[in-house]
């Protein structure tokens, strides 16, 4: 990739100040993995019903094992469910933004105690204690954590329609942490990366970085003083119409490899995370796992997790719901929320601004739609540097249609 081209400045705000780093959600970081290779062999020989897992299935699993779920030890019980649909709450009383499941079409020979051996990608990954078996109310399930039992709304159709009726919730002990067609990165791991004594402001995405995102990095990172930038996209399953998470992820490491001279602070790692499209209660559970993940900011944008009605179009949510829920738990856990509203592009002379600004300023904006943006990679058209880097779109070019989810 050739050396990353700086754009005319960018206008932001001053949005946060510097906190000090806090510790993972619940206080200590939660590592499910069994140490012991007899200890796992005994797990394994245990079990009474094999299970081969989805790939949703398997982003929970690994987030599970490896802490960024902190401060749950396996899949929610059918109490600790409950709390979470109706009060957002594990019953410690821990704020908890969505319910963690493991569903079963039929758990009719399943019984409390067995040990269920769950697999992914031909290898054993993770022993399942059925201490919890369920029929959930997923009507209920669906006003509370999405606001809608509509099935207009991807995820809620997707839980109603697709996934299994039956919940089997308990601890789970780790055989073999899953492994993705993509690298992934533990809360441990990427701690490691992070310096000591820095405030780390964490972006979670699940789209490629066009220029608009990367400008509002660079705010967020200037904007909180000498701090680190953690660039965290979720690569797991997403909407229908999405970017495939492994070209998302070749994107990534070419924008990564473009821009690291220029931009030393930033760090990138991945998350196989499975999105929900939740909103306001998804942006709560992002707080929560960056916060494992050592963040002590998080950027949410306009709306964040949101999704649109697949008859209507219209929005699910209002554009800055998540922003404001996050502002009201943000001293509860510790994250501060750094807040930007879209930023546009209103010529070269001055670049980026945000949207308020440029309305303020009687500034022309430019615009690039996402539908004529995906028109003209499809047709091979020529699409405006000023829009997205070109490494970006030569892979998702290079990937066709087999770039869409």
């Amino acid at each position: 990739a050739g050396r990353f081209v700086r754009q005319a400045k960018t206008e932001c705000g001053i949005h946060t100040r510097t906190t000090s780093a806090g510790g993972p959600h619940g206080g200590g970081l939660k590592n499910l993995m069994v140490q012991d290779a007899s200890a796992a062999q005994a797990l394994v020989e245990a079990t009474t019903r094999t299970i081969v897992l989805n790939e949703r299935q398997a982003c929970d699993v690994f987030c599970l094992l490896n802490g960024a779920f902190s401060p749950l030890s396996g899949f929610m019980t059918e109490d600790a469910y409950n709390s979470v649909v109706t009060t957002m709450r594990l019953p410690e009383k821990q704020l908890f933004g969505l319910p963690v499941t493991f569903d079963l079409e039929d758990a009719s020979d399943i019984k409390t105690g067995d040990k269920l051996l769950l697999r992914w990608a031909g290898e054993d990954v993770a022993v399942l204690e059925a201490s919890s078996i369920w029929k959930p109310n997923k009507v209920v399930e669906a006003k509370e954590v999405y606001g809608t039992s509509s099935l207009e709304h991807p995820s809620v159709y997707a839980m109603l329609a697709e996934q299994g009726s039956h919940y089997v919730g308990g601890n789970l002990h780790g055989i073999s942490a899953p492994k993705f067609k993509y690298p992934v990165q533990s809360p441990a791991e990427v701690r490691k990366m992070l310096p000591e004594g820095k405030p780390v402001v964490a972006f979670q995405n699940r789209n490629p970085i066009h220029r608009a995102h990367f400008e509002l990095l660079k705010c967020a990172q200037r904007d909180v003083e000498d701090s680190v930038l953690l660039v965290h996209p979720t690569c797991g399953p997403t909407q229908p119409g999405d970017i495939d998470g492994v070209v998302r992820i070749k994107t990534y490491e070419a924008l990564k490899e473009e821009t690291a001279q220029e931009y030393p602070m930033f760090r990138w790692a991945y998350l196989p995370y499975s999105m929900k499209m939740a909103g306001p209660r998804e942006a709560i559970q992002h707080m929560i796992i960056r916060k494992n993940f050592g963040a002590t900011h998080f950027i949410i944008g306009r709306d964040m997790a949101g999704t649109k009605s697949t008859i209507t179009g219209d929005d699910f949510y209002g554009p800055y719901d998540a922003q404001e829920i996050g502002k009201k738990y943000s001293a509860e856990l510790g994250v501060t929320v750094t807040h930007y509203e879209n930023m546009v592009y209103v010529g070269p002379e001055i670049g980026y601004v945000e949207e308020s600004v440029a309305k303020k300023q009687g500034q022309k904006v430019v615009k690039l739609s996402g539908t004529e943006f995906r028109r003209r990679l499809r047709s091979g058209e020529e699409i405006p540097e000023w829009f997205a880097f070109k490494s970006v779109v030569d892979i998702l070019s290079e990937a066709g249609d087999d770039a869409f989810c």
